[in-house]
């Protein structure tokens, strides 16, 4: 059983002892995931226009979701809520697919209540899924896939099976170096719809932007009031959404040709994390790039500038 702890907008959230790290930023849970991931990707929206699209007679194109690293649920009953909020009839089919690799975190989290906060029906969709991890109802076929990421994602492929929006929420790079590979993300990318899919993550870690490039999706800046840092959208250069992604700065866009850059790389989808940090370790040693401390000081320098001009 996880032990909870209260994150500043009151709900709570657990320390992973495997990863080192908490499951969510501490200024706020359940925050984090519905501006990060719920209000960046339009949800509400998407949905009304699918809704006013198939009219009053017609069943409307189902919604898809990919939540990677499903965690205590927060993101998949963030989205449930806005989606059923705007649907009150629950008319939209809808199609979670979720990675996680235990499933007692989500079990810890209703055990403990820490889900009290959604509309009972969303409970019940969780409470499901942690004990079963599917639920095939009529307008909502959900599903936990249980295991490595690197496989389960696979399954996904040869199925053909597209997301709408995709949640990438894994721990961070440096403590689960394994789901932010070129490997893995060009394997996430194959399931991100070519024509209506946004990628959403809170990472804006310059090796994790680099290899969504090489998965060929076009990257935008997320800026929400739930995180410090940016976070970072992308899409494919054919999505309705590529036009639409807020451009990364400049300060951004010189990071990505800093050492910080060089990715993570997992070739077999095998590897373990000592054995990824290390060969990435020896690349950015080896590496041409311009080393990332000077980048980093030439815009705290600037930063320190302006501060003193308008003080």
């Amino acid at each position: 059983m996880f032990t909870p702890v209260k994150t500043k907008d009151g709900s709570s959230t657990f320390y992973s002892e495997v990863f080192g790290e908490w499951f969510h930023n501490r200024e706020g849970a359940c925050r984090e995931a519905q501006q990060t991931y719920i209000e960046t990707s339009r949800l509400a929206q998407l949905v009304q226009r699918r809704l006013e699209a198939a009219g009053h007679e017609s069943t409307p194109d189902s919604l898809k979701i990919l939540d990677v690293c499903y965690g205590l649920g927060y993101n998949t009953a963030a989205a449930l809520e806005t989606i059923w909020q705007v649907d009150q009839t629950h008319r939209l089919p809808v199609e979670i697919r979720a990675l996680e690799i235990d499933i007692e975190v989500a079990r810890s989290a209703i055990a403990q209540n820490l889900i009290h906060a959604y509309p009972p029906a969303v409970q019940q969709t969780l409470q499901q899924l942690a004990a079963h991890s599917s639920i095939a109802q009529p307008n909502l076929n959900a599903a936990i896939l249980l295991g490595d990421a690197r496989k389960q994602v696979h399954s996904l492929i040869q199925q053909h099976w597209q997301a709408d929006i995709i949640f990438l929420d894994p721990f961070s790079p440096q403590n689960c170096p394994q789901l932010w590979t070129v490997e893995f993300l060009q394997q996430v990318a194959q399931c991100l719809s070519p024509l209506n899919g946004l990628l959403i993550t809170y990472s804006c870690a310059a090796a994790v932007r680099i290899s969504l490039a090489a998965a060929g999706l076009t990257l935008g800046t997320l800026s929400t009031a739930a995180r410090k840092w940016p976070g970072t959208m992308a899409a494919h250069s054919t999505s309705c959404w590529a036009s639409m992604l807020p451009p990364l700065t400049q300060q951004e866009q010189e990071h990505l040709q800093t050492r910080a850059a060089v990715p993570y790389r997992d070739p077999t989808l095998q590897a373990t994390a000592e054995e990824i940090l290390a060969h990435r370790s020896q690349e950015q040693h080896e590496s041409n790039l311009l080393p990332t401390k000077p980048w980093r000081r030439r815009y705290t320098n600037r930063k320190q500038h302006t501060s003193q001009k308008e003080g």
